[in-house]
């Protein structure tokens, strides 16, 4: 008779909590010594890694045709853009919705996760806030080209002058310059402010004098101490309840510049909800671009784990399937609405010359990502996540090519239809602003912390109380 072996302890899995069976949201093993000399040791390093110099090289060079494009456009005019009547919008103003949205999850990740304290958006909320600013910097360059005339484009704020030229608060184009111009000073700030404590830090690692006067300069005599603490936390909380209706309000004011169009395709109040969910359904994948790359090449996997992967998938799951029942709703509506010009926009958008565009999007934006987000193995999966990032920002872009180009080529007179075809500059221009968030994003890693310490301190096990006797309770402590 065989006798059984003695019995094997299953595996366990050091980054999985028993209790809960969550990945955790920091690697066991860190203190607070270790968690600083990997974090600062990224910015203080003088050993600079020779991928971040070719990454640096590539975006610079990209981002020369923001340059070359934007030059030629002010010598030539628009002519140079595929824009014609009927399509007077083209890709400026496709770029320029999808770069806003790119920017949304930053905000989304710094503002309402801090307020409903969600821990675990310490890891990525910094380089989340780096993407929303850089984001806003390449949005911002397409209105301001798309006036025709950009160095009079300063007429579109309030101020006095003798001229007595004021703005059109009936355009939309007048809202977007107050809704973009708020959203961006408010994510600097946020931004800044989150970092002072780590600028501390910085200066007072850093053993070059540069560093240290720059460090020190921007850590506005940052001490710790206990007064410092209070203000910043106050500071934090009322930013943060600042930034959380700019969620909602700035990309609601983007929507806007459609939905008041008496257009059909347009005119329709389910954009507002609409185009906020899809602004956080591709500023979620973005930051899965960037954050699955970093956490590879700077072997931050303990720092930003699969927990923070399976989070942002499964937020990208529920926005996908906003935005998937905002399209079901445009249908449904094409047709409950019985108008001849809505039924036909709609077909037309499926059917028509352009229907490509439609079903790519279908297919990116929903068929992918809402059948395969279900399933964990695969949102843990790291490959398929950073593969699946790029297909949703795909369908994003194509997203807004719909909305723009399809509602307009086509409208109400056959007479006046025809088609857009963007030129090679319409392309150069939208694939510079590309290297420059790029060449940004480079420069931000390399010289600013891009993942807070002090809040990825404050989650380690030391910081917590434990009871050391029946009435008494004890803070473990350890020297940084």
């Amino acid at each position: 008779m065989a006798t059984k072996g003695p019995m094997q302890d299953p595996i366990v899995d050091p980054m999985i909590d028993p209790r809960t069976g969550e990945y955790a949201v920091i690697a066991p093993g860190h203190n607070f010594k270790s968690v600083t000399q990997k974090i600062a040791g990224i910015v203080l390093t003088s050993n600079t890694p020779l991928g971040w110099f070719f990454g640096l090289i590539v975006g610079a060079g990209v981002a020369l045709g923001v340059v070359i494009g934007c030059t030629w456009l002010f010598l030539k005019g628009t002519g140079i853009w595929g824009v014609t009547i009927p399509g007077a919008w083209g890709f400026a103003i496709i770029n320029f919705v999808w770069w806003i949205g790119i920017g949304h999850a930053g905000t989304l990740i710094s503002a309402i996760l801090l307020l409903f304290k969600q821990t675990w958006r310490n890891s990525i909320n910094r380089f989340a806030e780096a993407m929303t600013i850089f984001a806003v910097v390449c949005a911002g360059t397409f209105p301001l080209i798309h006036v025709g005339r950009p160095w009079l484009a300063y007429w579109l704020f309030p101020y006095p002058n003798t001229m007595n030229v004021w703005p059109q608060f009936r355009s939309p184009l007048a809202w977007d310059v107050f809704a973009v111009s708020t959203y961006a000073s408010i994510s600097i700030i946020f931004w800044y402010i989150g970092m002072i404590p780590d600028f501390g830090t910085l200066r007072d690692r850093a053993t070059m004098p540069a560093a240290k006067y720059f460090y020190g300069m921007l850590s506005l005599g940052w001490r710790g101490s206990t007064r410092h603490w209070i203000r910043y936390e106050s500071a934090s909380l009322l930013l943060a309840g600042l930034s959380t209706p700019l969620v909602l309000s700035v990309h609601t004011v983007i929507s806007f510049d459609f939905a008041v169009a008496a257009l059909a395709g347009w005119h329709t109040t389910i954009f507002p909800p609409y185009f906020v969910a899809g602004a956080v359904y591709s500023g979620f994948a973005m930051v899965l671009t960037l954050a699955i790359p970093i956490r590879k090449f700077y072997h931050m996997e303990d720092l930003v784990t699969l927990r923070h992967l399976d989070n942002m998938a499964k937020v990208m799951l529920a926005t996908g399937s906003i935005v998937a029942y905002g399209y079901g709703m445009e249908v449904f509506m094409a047709w409950f609405s019985a108008s001849h010009w809505e039924f036909f926009m709609m077909w037309n958008r499926m059917f028509g010359p352009m229907g490509w565009a439609y079903w790519i999007l279908i297919l990116t934006n929903i068929a992918i990502p809402l059948t395969t987000l279900w399933s964990r193995k695969l949102r843990v999966n790291v490959t398929f996540l950073f593969i699946l990032s790029l297909i949703v920002n795909t369908g994003m872009w194509f997203e807004r090519f719909v909305i723009v180009v399809t509602s307009l080529y086509r409208e109400y007179l056959p007479s006046s239809w025809g088609t857009y075809r963007a030129t090679k500059w319409d392309y150069m221009i939208y694939v510079g602003t590309m290297g420059l968030f790029t060449f940004l994003f480079f420069l931000f890693v390399r010289f600013l912390p891009m993942i807070p310490m002090s809040e990825i301190r404050m989650m380690l096990p030391q910081t917590k109380v434990t009871r050391g006797g029946p009435d008494a309770e004890t803070v473990s402590k350890e020297t940084v």
